[in-house]
Order: C-alpha cells, then sequence, then structure tokens
C-alpha cells in the first residue's frame, strides 16, 4: 500500500492565556495555559476524505491551522507526502508545500478582501506562485478556476459584497484551486450557508476531488454534512480524538458514549424509534479539565478508572477508540 499523504503522530498545541504580567504580581495568579489539541494522531490517504467533528471549542480548527502551518505545533509532528512540514515551513521548500496544500476558510465574509475585485482575489496565488505568464494567460486560468466552481467569466469584475454567501465561499474554493494542490483543508466550509446552498457548495467540492483527486481534511460540527462527503471520521472531544472510523461504520454503530451523544442530536425523522441515552451536563472548562478521561464527568457509564486515569486510543473491531467502558465491555 502506498504511504497516506497526510501523516498526523501525537499532535498538541498549547496557548498561553494568562492575564498581563503586572496583573499577575498584583493578585498573586499563576500563568494559565489552554492544551487546545493535546496528542491527536491520523492519517489521511490520497484521494480520501477525513472528516473532523466535535463541539465548537474542540480543537478541530486548531488542528487545521496546525496542519497548513497557520500556528506551529507544541508537540508532535506532520508529515505531508513523506516530509516533516514544520521543518520545510522554515526552509527554502516552504513556497513549494504551500503550493501543495491550501485551505478553505469558515467565513465566507471575512476571508475576502473587501477592496479587491474577484479576478485579483483568485490571481493573487497565480502571481505569488508565478503560475501565469502573462495578463493575458491569468485571465484565462481565473475564467477556468470560477467556471470550475459555477461561477461565470462576468463574475471576474465583481466584488465580495455583489455575492451571496455561497457564491463567496465558490470565490473562495476557486482561489484554494488556483495553485492545483494536492491537499485541501476545509474549516467548516458550509456553516455559514443555507442548507440548500450547503447541498450546492458540497456537491461541487465533490465533484472537484473526482475530477482532480484532491485529499481533503473536513472539518465540521455537522453530521450530516458529514456522512455526505467524508470516507473516515474522527471524533473530537476537548483537544483529543476519542474515536476514529470508517464513515458507515461510525453512524451504523457507535462505540464512544461521545459519539453516540452526537448521533442522537440528530432529528429522527424517520421516527424510527431507536433508544436513546441522554446525556447530561456540558463541556468543561478548557483552563481546568476534569482527570483522568475528559468526557467523565458526563458519561453514564464512567466509573472510577474513568476519573483518574487517561484511555488510549486502541483498536477494538476496526474501530480506534479512547474510552474504558468499551475496553472493559461495559458498553
Amino acid at each position: 500500500m502506498s504511504t497516506p499523504l497526510v501523516q498526523v503522530q501525537d499532535l498538541a498545541k498549547t496557548f498561553d492565556v494568562s492575564p498581563p504580567w503586572l496583573n499577575r504580581v498584583l493578585e498573586r495568579q499563576p500563568r494559565r495555559w489552554v492544551h487546545a489539541v493535546d496528542g491527536v494522531s491520523f492519517e489521511i490517504a490520497r484521494g480520501q476524505t477525513l472528516a473532523l467533528v466535535g463541539e465548537s471549542g474542540c480543537g478541530k480548527s486548531t488542528v487545521a491551522r496546525l496542519l497548513v502551518g497557520l500556528y506551529p505545533p507544541t508537540r508532535g509532528q506532520v508529515r505531508f507526502d513523506g516530509a516533516e512540514t514544520q521543518v520545510a515551513f522554515a526552509s527554502t521548500g516552504a513556497r513549494a508545500l504551500r503550493k501543495r496544500m491550501q485551505m478553505i476558510f469558515q467565513d465566507p465574509y471575512a476571508s475576502l478582501n473587501p477592496r479587491w475585485p474577484v479576478r485579483e482575489i483568485v490571481a493573487e496565488p497565480l502571481r505569488e506562485h508565478g503560475l501565469a505568464g502573462s495578463e493575458a494567460e491569468l485571465k484565462d486560468r481565473v475564467v477556468a478556476l470560477l467556471r470550475s466552481v459555477g461561477l461565470a467569466a462576468a463574475d471576474m469584475a465583481k466584488y465580495p459584497h455583489q455575492f451571496s454567501g455561497g457564491q463567496r465561499q465558490r470565490v473562495s474554493i476557486a482561489r484554494a484551486l488556483a495553485t492545483e494542490p494536492e491537499f485541501l483543508v476545509c474549516d467548516e466550509p458550509t456553516s455559514a450557508l443555507d442548507v440548500s446552498v450547503q447541498a450546492q457548495v458540497l456537491n461541487i467540492m465533490k465533484d472537484l476531488q473526482r475530477e482532480r483527486g484532491l485529499t481533503y481534511l473536513f472539518i465540521s460540527h455537522n453530521l450530516a454534512v458529514v456522512r455526505h462527503v467524508a470516507d473516515q471520521v474522527g471524533v473530537m472531544y476537548l483537544g483529543r480524538l476519542v474515536e476514529m472510523a470508517e464513515r458507515n461504520t461510525l453512524f451504523a454503530r457507535p462505540r464512544h458514549p461521545y459519539t453516540r451523544m452526537l448521533l442522537d442530536a440528530i432529528p429522527d425523522i424517520a421516527m424510527s424509534g431507536r433508544a436513546r441515552t441522554p446525556v447530561q451536563g456540558e463541556v468543561p472548562n478548557p483552563l481546568n479539565p476534569p482527570s483522568g478521561c475528559s468526557f467523565h464527568p458526563r458519561c453514564p457509564h464512567a466509573n472510577a478508572r474513568c476519573s483518574a486515569e487517561r484511555p488510549a486510543m486502541t483498536a477494538f473491531e476496526g474501530v480506534q477508540v479512547a474510552c474504558h467502558a468499551v475496553a472493559e465491555g461495559r458498553i
């Protein structure tokens, strides 16, 4: 089997959220840290889509930014096509690596420069990487990119405020595709859009993946979207991966109690009468996370071991899951 395009090993990111130095001295407060990502590992095969899901604040977007080099990792490594990205981003090969991986941001209203027409927005990466020799060639490539995402050549002269949310996200996708990347990191690209527009954008992304052989990391909190686009699904909770499985396996037979909670939150439109296990409580404060398994205060299957010992990701019937209750057969 070929080497996966993306390999993430024990990735972690810690942010210093301490008050200013003088406040700490006067109030005698220690420094405070948030472990936004804490020991995440996964692989993405070429041409496949891995979706990361979880509640807001679980670290999904931080993982996305770590992969494309917007944040340096505190611990761990990311390998792209066999090469460590942190080394590449700090060397002369950074430009070549950034050409091969691009990112689509969550908010199409914030990620596009309102002062630039669409032609300049889409042409910027082409100019930056020297991918167009003349202005005529540049124009032709911009037109081709816009048409590939369902926009017209006449849209080049328009500004972002003249587009709807879905059209703006198409412009963002066209800009990301300008360098002909192999890997796209999609940080909740449809969360700001209406449901009908979400479907259009997702269909465009799947068509582009088939045509260009793209590899996706897809960040989302919408499990209906994930079911439509993903090959594999990773479930995150408080900076850690708690379950990793093939899409059909995860939706048919979720293992981790948190995964079950997320799936139970989906409306049962078919009124199948499936049993649901309510989970109480809220996401803990990330500044003071629980000991042991971070989900144990909300888990109906928790015992003393869960509150004292952090579970490791282990293989269980073809699924990677971090749960003592699953390992001990209590679920």
